[in-house]
């Protein structure tokens, strides 16, 4: 059954499951993908938006992931809907009314506090998807407004990070 939970409810949730604290194995982090309209503040996705949202899904072909976080506007859920619809995953809402810096802040605590074998799939912002890939130790480079096939791979083990910048569904226009 999919769960809607802010972060910080799905990061408690697991801890009182007996979750111990430790990093997430494996995280995923998107863009959403492509919005049907450019003037309204929080549009649906186009056609190829919805193509996209299913390659997102495509990658997780044994079942994960675990959890997903997505920011209140209705794109980054929409992006993910197909692999939560498919693993059952655990929806977490970071919200943005603190600013970006508090944003991913909450998602690298939450991501932080998850189990070492979790799978996480974080769908953000051009703005924020950088941000989060660094404040995790992922080092990216910024990352334009027509860019949308960006998939960045992180694991996290040990203390250690290690990541690559991957492209997925179809190749973007920039």
């Amino acid at each position: 059954m999919k769960r809607l939970l802010s972060i910080r409810l799905a990061m408690a949730a697991a801890l009182a499951c007996g979750v111990s604290m430790a990093s997430a194995q494996t995280v995923y982090i998107v863009r959403h993908a492509e919005k049907a309209s450019d003037t309204e503040r929080d549009p649906v996705l186009s056609e190829d938006g919805m193509a996209r949202a299913e390659a997102v899904a495509a990658l997780f072909e044994d079942g994960a992931p675990d959890l997903v976080v997505v920011s209140p506007l209705q794109r980054t859920r929409l992006t993910a809907t197909p692999a939560i619809a498919a693993s059952g995953a655990f929806v977490a809402v970071s919200p943005l009314d603190g600013g970006v810096e508090a944003h991913v802040a909450i998602i690298r605590q939450g991501v932080l506090t998850l189990p070492e074998d979790a799978v996480v799939l974080i769908s953000g912002h051009s703005n924020t998807v950088p941000l989060i890939s660094r404040a995790l130790g992922y080092d990216t480079p910024d990352m334009p407004e027509c860019e949308y096939d960006r998939l960045i791979r992180i694991e996290l083990r040990n203390g250690q990070v290690s990541g690559e910048t991957l492209r997925y569904g179809a190749p973007g226009t920039c």
